[in-house]
């Protein structure tokens, strides 16, 4: 447990020192949401059953400008062998890092989320606890391929394209179930209907970090 704290918080520490990750995360996720605000300002009526799309297109493409730069401090300085010579399982950094993904990508996306409110003029109030859930589950389960994923592509030479490659295919059922639960919260009276989706998310979730978990061992050695 003491492994895992000790990358993650070094990785927070050199993160909120540089703001490298973060700035780009959130500068991008801005862009989008402003795009689509004039792509759809026409669209009055209809805009709030649109904005799940847009809200999960802003985190996925934010998240994974996030994903090539979690392995970058260790690449760029050569430090990647020693990462591997600390006296701790794989899984420990897998962990490590995979918990410093996530919570980049969560503050990325409460300024986002925030930011579209005032773009696409919406009151959510009563619905925030649910939106809370959705983000956290799509968000984690996001970060537990991306950064298997993301250890596989740092020792290529075009990172920036093969991981977005590799990753969207992959996290793609994460995805839809996400959207899908999004837009049932704000455009839906009833709230049965999330129990599928959030089952979903929740099972590949768990599919996803159990097999990066056990692979990321192999990645690092290849």
């Amino acid at each position: 447990m003491y492994k895992i704290w000790a990358i993650f918080r070094k990785d927070l520490i050199i993160e909120f020192r540089t703001k490298d990750s973060l700035t780009s995360m959130l500068f991008f996720g801005i862009v989008v949401l402003v795009i689509f605000n004039f792509a759809l300002g026409s669209l009055h009526e209809t805009i709030r059953s649109a904005v799940p799309g847009v809200l999960w297109v802003a985190f996925t493409f934010s998240g994974t400008l996030g994903l090539n730069r979690l392995f970058a401090a260790e690449k760029e300085n050569g430090c990647l062998q020693g990462l591997l010579m600390i006296p701790a399982d794989r899984g420990a950094i897998y962990l490590g890092k995979m918990l410093a993904s996530f919570i980049f990508m969560l503050i990325a996306e409460a300024v986002i989320f925030i930011i579209g409110l005032v773009l696409f003029n919406l009151t959510v109030w009563a619905e925030i606890p649910y939106l809370l859930l959705v983000f956290v589950i799509g968000t984690l389960g996001f970060s537990a391929v991306g950064t298997l994923l993301s250890a596989i592509a740092v020792n290529t030479r075009l990172r920036e394209v093969l991981l977005p490659l590799m990753l969207f295919p992959v996290i793609l059922p994460i995805l839809i179930s996400a959207v899908e639960a999004t837009d049932i919260i704000l455009n839906a009276a009833d709230y049965r209907a999330l129990k599928l989706p959030l089952t979903i998310m929740t099972a590949f979730t768990i599919l996803f970090g159990t097999i990066s978990c056990l692979l990321f061992e192999r990645v690092l050695e290849e």
